[in-house]
């Protein structure tokens, strides 16, 4: 059986803004792309998941709202901003690749919350790794703000490598 690109595995990496994002993409072309060159045993597929925009939320309430009291004009503001991380974390994500001599991954921006985009993202390619870098919350941390990795680990269809960044001797 030959080895061509349509029958290697999807490995789907996590991407957003943080250090520890960018660690595990590093992490990730250092073991399973870079060494092997165009034998790469994964094809590559970089997910930013975009927060959605804020929507105004008087008409559900009914009464006043922080929405209200900050007005409109600071929805669209908020888009654009949003977008423009957007663009950057994808722009750092192809530049790093490159870096690496790594060519032909695929970087997507995928609006909606991170948990249902990665694992949306898992089965719409197939993957059979999903690829996280770790942003070292402790449980109450975890348990208020919620663990992306944590509800991946539970709920991707794929087996889910999480990377950790480690910590800098002083």
């Amino acid at each position: 059986m030959s080895s061509s690109s349509s029958e290697k595995r999807v490995m789907v990496l996590a991407m957003d803004e943080t250090e520890n994002s960018q660690y595990a993409l590093e992490w990730a072309l250092d073991h399973f792309f870079t060494p092997f060159g165009s034998d790469a045993p994964f094809d590559l597929v970089i997910v930013y998941a975009k927060p959605f925009p804020p929507v105004p939320i008087a008409s559900v309430a009914g009464g006043p709202t922080p929405a209200v009291a900050m007005g409109p004009e600071i929805f669209p503001a908020v888009d654009l901003e949003l977008k423009l991380v957007a663009d950057q974390v994808t722009e750092k994500a192809k530049q790093i690749c490159t870096s690496k001599s790594v060519q032909g991954a695929l970087v997507e921006i995928v609006e909606g919350d991170a948990r249902n985009v990665l694992c949306d993202a898992v089965d719409r390619h197939r993957a059979s790794l999903l690829v996280l870098g770790s942003r070292g919350y402790g449980a109450i941390k975890r348990v208020v703000l919620g663990s992306v990795s944590d509800h991946c680990t539970h709920h991707a269809h794929c087996s889910v490598m999480i990377v950790k960044k480690p910590k800098s001797k002083k």
